[in-house]
């Protein structure tokens, strides 16, 4: 049986569950459609989730629909099999599942939870997570160990937020019961030292301690620990709403893919200037725990996968997941040696010809001498690089062959620009930003003279140009010169209006977005600019319109840049034409509010935390330019990697529309990607694409053997459309 549950799972004993169903066949008026209704003793369930699955076919098959108004349900489209179908909602306990086919009628009966800890055991991590108290803002800055044990780095509130998301929820969500539950760790003398041993244990281990460290190691483990003793003692958090209006349109569809260790960081469906490319053809996505492309085919129903090669043989290129030192056994694993990958491909964008782009390790991390102090080439001329981590790779669907590409800086996301250069733009690097010219290396196979790089100089002197020597980071700032930034770049995009490119800093606190201009002739043309959210530790600005850690950066179709506040839970506008500072000394971050614009993302705010925001991690964010999903063009959205949703802002009314995914519980987005397989087929000729990133699936609802699914998102015209 499929059907899998958490309820129970929080030390309360489940209602014993009951579910009876009424099964008709619909003499093939129906045929692929599943219809039902749904009803409790209260009477019809409205915004209730009604999921069907099925293992018949070669890789694991879910649908999944929301009850209307009146608790009717249509799950459309069903391949033939025999279905687990169920009931899940918010205020319920799972139903037990009963089997179903298509064509047939099913009216199910659920049953309400019978206490509030067995309802909120099917409430999104976020609600969870909204139950950590980090320390009063009245504590910041901190003191030190000899003081209150914080760490005198973090000099407000926000910061240790920020630690609390960022630190703690780049692979992983935080508030699944995986993460706040200690019942299992019984060999130790309290909760303290539970976690003190659980944030070190696997191979991201030395990861995980180092993030507690930044807290101020103590008062970290005393938060988590009251976090875990509390909900052990039965403390719930605030009931989360019921999809309502156009959420109740949704109509998710998910297929496994990957194995139960493979770490699926993006999927790809599409070119992203143009949504109609590879149309109704296979999706993509990359495993950076074990070097593949990962590929699945919706229409049969199955997947598989490819290794990502290297230029030099794999015992070569150090993996990104050294285990020299040994670590601590898991509790899953034990000392299995599960992730290994060198070349730890990250992030895949598709072509106009539909050829996969990965930025991925190619050969070692010391850089060739064309790269370095000396060499000819005119951007390492001007800056030399001695190391890169990630280079570039591309797979051709069409010839089946691997493109590798050395590259002098290091990549890690990677987006087209729409110039005639077709040029690709790379984040990744902690001192410039790096291109390829794609239509060059196409006609001529050579690597060098297709890419170049800038370093993000700013023009503090005010002159308009960037003149060497400049201020170098750390030094004292001579305001006759220009000055370098450092910061390691995450997201990257390109502004379709006047092709400048645009990264995303996540730190240090509050975090910065850099705009890019290469000018003319690059690289002595390239002139940078940095804009900062407006800081709650800067007085001069707002206190309702503060906010830190821009981490994704996507761009609509009137030049407005986008980007997901992942540390205090936003998603933010930034209209760079609104400045009224561009350069000189004063543009070092903060000299621009006026082009900022702030949206808390819903859910409840962490337990005390008063700076705006919310309890939700957004790993990256994506703005709908095409209308692929069928809310309208230009419609910004954050993947709610803490929430186990999409969350899409309404450009006209600035509602949110959150499109949860209810099972299985841990859905950690990160990059989207929206296709049109057919303009003239209505809602199911387009839709949004997605899937469990995780970089642990046992953290999944079901545990160990658990797997990532890629998720298609289709909005239909009503809960009830064909």
């Amino acid at each position: 049986m499929t059907h899998r549950t958490w309820v129970g799972l929080l030390g309360v004993g489940a209602s014993v569950l009951l579910a009876t169903s009424l099964i008709a066949r619909q003499s093939g008026v129906d045929e692929g459609n599943l219809r039902g209704a749904v009803r409790s003793p209260l009477g019809p369930e409205a915004g209730v989730w009604v999921i069907a699955e099925t293992d018949a076919f070669d890789t694991r098959f879910r649908k999944i629909v929301v009850t209307d108004d009146e608790g009717k349900f249509l799950v459309p489209d069903l391949p033939a099999a025999s279905y687990q179908v169920w009931v899940r909602g918010y205020g319920l306990v799972d139903s037990a599942p009963v089997t179903a086919e298509p064509g047939q009628r099913v009216n199910l009966d659920a049953v309400p939870a019978g206490s509030p800890q067995e309802a909120a055991a099917v409430y999104p991590a976020n609600y969870w997570y909204s139950l950590l108290e980090p320390p009063g803002p009245d504590e910041f800055p901190g003191t030190g160990p000899e003081g209150n044990g914080i760490s005198p780095r973090l000099q407000s509130q926000a910061a240790w937020v920020d630690n609390a998301k960022q630190g703690c929820q780049l692979c992983h969500q935080m508030g699944n019961r995986f993460t706040f539950d200690t019942s299992h760790l019984t060999q130790f003398d309290s909760t303290i030292d539970a976690w003190d041993h659980r944030v070190a244990f696997g191979q991201r281990g030395s990861q995980m301690s180092g993030a507690l460290n930044r807290f101020g190691r103590q008062r970290g483990l005393e938060m988590f620990a009251d976090w875990s003793d509390r909900i052990a003692a039965g403390e719930v958090p605030v009931t989360p709403p019921r999809p309502q209006g156009v959420e109740r349109n949704l109509v998710l569809t998910m297929w496994d893919w990957a194995g139960e260790t493979s770490y699926v960081h993006d999927e790809v469906t599409t070119d992203k200037r143009d949504p109609t490319v590879n149309a109704n053809g296979l999706v993509y996505g990359v495993s950076i725990s074990n070097d593949k492309l990962v590929i699945t085919d919706t229409v049969r129903h199955r997947s598989m996968e490819l290794d990502v090669p290297l230029r030099e043989p794999r015992e070569m290129v150090p993996s990104m997941f050294p285990t020299e030192s040994g670590f601590e056994p898991s509790p899953s694993w034990g000392d299995d040696i599960i992730f290994d990958a060198p070349a730890n491909p990250h992030n895949p964008m598709l072509d106009a010809r539909g050829r996969v782009w990965l930025t991925s390790t190619v050969r070692r991390r010391d850089n060739p001498g064309w790269c370095k102090e000396g060499s000819s080439h005119a951007s390492a001329s001007y800056f030399p690089i001695d190391r890169s981590g990630r280079q570039i790779s591309a797979y051709d669907p069409a010839r089946q062959n691997w493109l590798l590409i050395d590259s002098c800086y290091a990549t890690h996301h990677l987006q087209f620009g729409e110039d005639v250069n077709d040029t690709l733009w790379f984040s990744g690097d902690a001192n410039v930003v790096g291109w390829l010219d794609t239509q060059l290396y196409d006609r001529t196979g050579d690597e060098r003279a297709s890419q170049g790089w800038c370093p993000t100089v700013i023009d503090t002197n005010g002159d308009g140009r960037i003149n060497k020597p400049w201020n170098e980071p750390g030094e004292p700032v001579d305001p006759t010169r220009d000055t370098r930034t450092v910061g390691f770049a995450y997201g990257v995009i390109v502004n379709p209006l006047d092709d400048s490119a645009w990264i995303a800093r996540t730190g240090p606190f509050p975090g910065r977005l850099v705009r890019l201009d290469r000018g003319e002739n690059p690289p002595e043309s390239c002139v940078a600019e940095v804009y900062e959210p407006p800081s709650i530790e800067n007085p001069a600005v707002d206190r309702a319109q503060t906010g830190h850690a821009p981490r994704g950066v996507d761009v609509d179709r009137h030049g407005v840049i986008w980007t997901a506040l992942s540390g205090s839970g936003h998603i933010a506008s930034f209209d760079r034409s609104k400045c009224h500072v561009l350069n000189g000394p004063e543009a070092t971050g903060q000299h621009c509010p006026e082009g900022w614009t702030l949206y808390p993302t819903p859910g409840p705010q962490m337990k005390g935390v008063t700076a705006p925001g919310s309890a939700d991690y957004h790993y990256y964010n994506w703005v709908d330019q095409f209308d692929t999903l069928g809310l309208g063009p230009n419609v910004p959205m954050a993947p709610g990697s803490g929430s186990d949703s999409l969350l899409a802002l309404l450009p006209e009314t600035k509602e949110w529309v959150v499109l949860r995914v209810p099972y299985p519980l841990g859905f950690f987005a990160r990059g989207l990607d929206g296709r049109i397989d057919d303009p003239e087929a209505g809602w199911k000729g387009r839709g949004l694409w997605a899937n469990y990133g995780s970089n642990l699936n046992w953290h999944i609802e079901g545990g160990k053997g658990m797997r990532s699914s890629v998720i298609h998102f289709q909005l239909r015209p009503h809960p009830l459309a064909e």
